[in-house]
């Protein structure tokens, strides 16, 4: 059995330094949306790598859209994500919590802040939708093919246990550790976004890579 796509993918995905975001977004969250954010953000890795693996190729060619293009797209909004976390703002311009909101109305946003950003693009944005097409274009077999999706699986699993251990790691960095290091990971992540926008920009615009 080939483990070396499970450990590209873990690699990239690298869910352990997704924790910080994760903290940053779920600031203000009781403990039942935390858990359904940690769930949905798993679960929703495991679909979006399921599905890159099983139909990815399909999608991107029914739409018309290239491998390049999706990689400038991921990567403008992570500079948007970026850009407040500088400013120690949520990625979303959510509404703040109130008496007044209903269970229905905290859950929904949490799944949402779940599947954006934190499934998509932080956790399984462009590069992981790219790699997880490229095994599955070397795939021979139809079990080589279930493999790849069972690595989403632990993927998901993984992601699921770093998430679980935000609370905690919270509690020992506290509200002022939190802001910076959310400042920190913000500056992280702007340059990161640059670097995917350049990459794709650089397949589309050949020109500019001289």
């Amino acid at each position: 059995m080939d483990f070396k796509p499970l450990v590209t993918l873990l690699a990239i995905v690298n869910p352990l330094a997704i924790v910080p975001f994760f903290i940053h977004y779920t600031q203000g969250f009781s403990k039942a949306q935390r858990e359904r954010t940690v769930v949905v953000a798993s679960f929703s890795a495991f679909v979006v790598i399921a599905v890159s693996a099983l139909l990815g190729l399909q999608i991107l060619e029914f739409f018309g859209i290239s491998l390049a293009s999706f990689q400038v797209g991921g990567g403008m909004l992570l500079l948007i994500s970026a850009m407040n976390m500088l400013n120690a703002q949520p990625a979303e311009a959510k509404p703040q919590t109130n008496e007044y909101e209903d269970g229905a109305a905290k859950a929904a946003r949490g799944a949402s802040i779940a599947v954006v950003p934190l499934t998509i693009p932080l956790l399984t944005g462009p590069a992981t939708m790219s790699t997880v097409v490229i095994y599955a274009e070397k795939a021979k077999t139809i079990l080589q093919l279930g493999t790849l999706v069972g690595y989403g699986l632990v993927i998901a699993l993984a992601t699921a246990l770093c998430f679980s251990l935000a609370e905690p790691i919270s509690r020992v960095l506290g509200k002022t550790g939190i802001n910076v290091m959310t400042r920190l990971m913000g500056l992280i992540l702007a340059a990161l976004a640059v670097e995917v926008m350049s990459d794709g920009l650089g397949k589309l615009f050949p020109v500019l890579r001289h």
